[in-house]
């Protein structure tokens, strides 16, 4: 049994079914960005919606490619290549992830 592989499939599943509601919503799906939907209306009309779900879509898009590719290589190669996924999904997340509103969501200012 290969959990590398699984763990990378799963995620990977899920990243790709959360890229793909945000591709559906388009401009509605910025009120899934965490931090975002606890603005008030009137702050929240300051930023380009468009852009920050499209810019989220492509994210989770990224991370379902990390994940795919390393079960891919875990399944192939050894068990132990799901670690780096991991690892590598870790710093994309992290580089993602902001405390202060204006860091996440400054560059999406009309």
């Amino acid at each position: 049994m290969n959990l590398g592989f699984y763990f990378c499939l799963l995620l990977g599943i899920i990243f790709l079914i959360l890229g793909i509601i945000f591709a559906f919503l388009k401009e509605k799906g910025a009120m899934l960005i965490s931090g975002f939907n606890t603005l008030p209306e009137r702050e929240r009309e300051k930023y380009d919606k468009e852009r920050m779900s499209r810019d989220q879509r492509n994210l989770f898009f990224l991370w379902c490619g990390v994940f795919l590719i390393g079960g891919a290589l875990s399944y192939f190669v050894n068990t132990y290549c799901a670690i780096p996924a991991f690892a590598i999904w870790l710093v994309l997340f992290f580089h993602e992830v902001h405390i202060d509103t204006e860091k996440a969501f400054g560059k999406y200012r009309k």
